[in-house]
């Protein structure tokens, strides 16, 4: 069975899940975390934004999940063999177990203790993000399927935004349209923007329909870079982005105004990023692309004071 169907092969509920425990426990210490405090600093700015406008005890939950994020994230892009990657992610796996099972031994899951309880944030939803990082971690993504690529997705950026948003004071069954939205818009951008990145590391999501579409059979990341149809591959998943960015913006529209005004700042400013990315195009792809600071600024305040 590969790594696409694991994933979507049934889980057992997380608190079950530590019986796997005692074979992780004798690894426990191959995970080292930072302090939270250390990769707070590392947030990107448009997410530092938001952390400014949080009150005390949300900031603090939106960095421990951060963190987390990080964590496992690094294991995925980390140099390690894919069977040592295996195994620090099923740590994770069981220390989420841990958690919901009152029992956290970590820094970052004892950080994430009181979140769970206060907002609300599901399990399952911790899970899909250590199954996103999975899928990073034990194949190569190179040209997946589109539904391949949305089942990355729900992995990597929505599972994130729903557990964002419950911080966020979110409640409502509209929220959950708001995450898949801009869930999806949030990782097609960063597709986008990162795709010299992902092509060292013999990655590329841009999906294989797409390719075809225009005439790209191959898969090898540095040959359909260089390939003089990426433009237009390029600009079709912009649109595509574009569309997801305008539903979640009509989904915010339908949720209370005061827990969805940091979700329309981190729309507004990586909408802007994907504007941004599509005037400088597809030929440069090393070259740095940033919002510049003054109309940052101006959409924080915007979507910030509107909430919208």
């Amino acid at each position: 069975m590969d790594t696409i169907e694991r994933l979507h092969a049934p889980t057992a509920e997380c608190a079950s899940s530590g019986a796997a425990t005692g074979a992780i426990d004798r690894r426990r210490h191959a995970i080292t975390l930072p302090p939270i405090e250390l990769r707070a600093g590392t947030i990107e700015r448009p997410f530092s934004w938001v952390m400014h406008l949080l009150p005390p005890q949300r900031r603090k939950a939106v960095y421990a999940l951060y963190t987390f994020w990080c964590e496992v994230d690094d294991i995925a892009d980390g140099e390690a063999s894919p069977s040592l990657k295996q195994i620090l992610l099923m740590s994770w796996r069981s220390e989420i177990a841990c958690l919901y099972g009152g029992r956290p031994r970590h820094a970052v899951t004892i950080a994430l203790t009181k979140a769970i309880h206060l907002y609300g944030l599901r399990c399952h939803d911790f899970r899909a993000i250590i199954d996103g990082a999975e899928m990073k971690a034990l194949s190569d993504i190179r040209a997946a399927s589109v539904a391949q690529l949305d089942r990355y997705c729900e992995c990597a950026e929505v599972a994130l935004s729903r557990l964002m948003l419950g911080i966020f004071g979110d409640e409502t069954p509209a929220g959950e349209r708001v995450a898949a939205e801009l869930g999806r818009a949030l990782q097609f951008t960063n597709i986008l923007r990162d795709l010299a990145r992902d092509a060292k590391r013999q990655r590329l999501f841009l999906p294989r329909e797409l390719l075809h579409a225009h005439g790209i059979f191959a898969t090898m990341p540095s040959w359909v870079l260089a390939q003089p149809a990426l433009p237009n591959v390029c600009r079709e998943l912009a649109r595509r982005a574009e569309g997801h960015y305008a539903a979640a913006t009509e989904a915010i529209a339908a949720c209370p105004r005061p827990a969805m005004r940091l979700a329309a700042i981190m729309l507004g400013t990586y909408r802007a990023l994907l504007d941004e990315l599509l005037t400088r195009g597809w030929r440069q792809l090393d070259q740095p692309v940033r919002i510049p600071f003054v109309r940052e600024l101006a959409l924080v305040l915007r979507h910030g004071l509107t909430g919208r």
